[in-house]
């Protein structure tokens, strides 16, 4: 399970947990402008625009976990099992197979009124990359410094979301979680006021009862108020520094430890990374469950008109400074 995030201070950042319980020895990689997107339906983008994210590049194909483009607009794609259905290709639509929305989205629009435009005749459709790697049950999150969208597709059809809260869990669906919010509206970072017998001389006695009910299990459910709280409540300074450390400290709110989700046969869910793209900089951060030290890399610094993927592969090992 994942948690994304959309945030703003002087810049817009964009990143998120990915909680699994095994890696696909994933890498942040750099598709440049020149490098085709080659899609199931026949059609290719020969020139794009540069993204930057982490992806598992099987047979020289990014497969995007979360990107952001050269323009600052970002997606991510989360879990969604029992809820996502792909459709098959329906004549007159744009069918675009689930693996490849992503790249689909950012390679072509700079904004979300663009990728508004584009919705409006998309079928996700239900090929699989190949046998080897069948289809994933996902949802979407997609974000610029505006706002963000929540795309699923289900039974239904596609279903296109406001996100006025900057936060994408898992299942389920994300009116859902919306309305959930409401279980918890009477929560406050102020201390609590005594509602419960006026009569009584009831006094706080710790800080930070103003929040006693707000969920700390590890459910998608449950990480979906804690996020939203923590990310709507965050008081932040506007350098990168600031920035970057608070978007941090809004995943660690929510991110897993190995050993508290079972999966079963000695397995366990965590998070294997989190990641935070300062969007208009192009600048990509990155932790890993083993290395807490921020990593960095600035699509910019490469040559965004070539014609080969870069990848950096994660720097996993823990990074200790010694002070003595």
């Amino acid at each position: 399970m994942c948690t994304a995030v959309s945030f703003l201070t002087r810049d817009h950042y964009f990143g998120r947990n990915l909680d699994l319980e095994y890696s696909y020895e994933e890498s942040v990689t750099i598709t440049p402008r020149n490098y085709p997107f080659r899609f199931r339906n026949g059609t290719e983008l020969s020139t794009h625009y540069a993204l930057i994210g982490m992806a598992y590049v099987y047979e020289n194909t990014p497969l995007y976990y979360e990107a952001t483009n050269e323009k600052g607009l970002s997606m991510a794609g989360l879990n969604f099992p029992g809820y996502a259905v792909y459709h098959p290709a329906a004549p007159g639509k744009e069918n675009i197979a689930s693996f490849e929305l992503l790249s689909w989205l950012l390679g072509q629009c700079a904004d979300l009124s663009e990728v508004r435009e584009k919705l409006k005749n998309l079928q996700i459709t239900d090929e699989a990359f190949s046998p080897q790697l069948p289809t994933s049950t996902l949802h979407w999150m997609v974000a610029d410094r505006t706002g963000s969208l929540v795309l699923e597709s289900v039974a239904e059809g596609l279903k296109i979301h406001e996100n006025p809260v900057g936060i994408l869990t898992n299942s389920p669906p994300f009116d859902y979680q919306m309305c959930n919010l409401r279980n918890y509206m009477a929560l406050t970072r102020e201390f609590p006021e005594n509602r419960f017998a006026p009569g009584l001389e009831l006094t706080p006695y710790s800080r930070g009862m103003g929040a006693m009910g707000l969920p700390g299990d590890l459910s998608s459910a449950s990480r979906f108020v804690k996020a939203v709280f923590t990310r709507m409540n965050s008081v932040c300074g506007s350098s990168e520094s600031e920035s970057i450390s608070q978007f941090f400290h809004i995943l660690s709110s929510v991110e897993q430890q190995r050993g508290c989700v079972h999966m079963g046969e000695g397995k366990y869910e965590f998070t294997i990374y989190s990641c935070c793209c300062n969007t208009d900089r192009g600048i990509y951060y990155y932790t890993t469950y083993e290395n807490s030290q921020i990593t960095g890399v600035d699509m910019h610094k490469e040559n965004l008109d070539g014609t080969e993927l870069v990848s950096y592969p994660l720097v996993t090992g823990q990074q200790i400074l010694m002070q003595n």
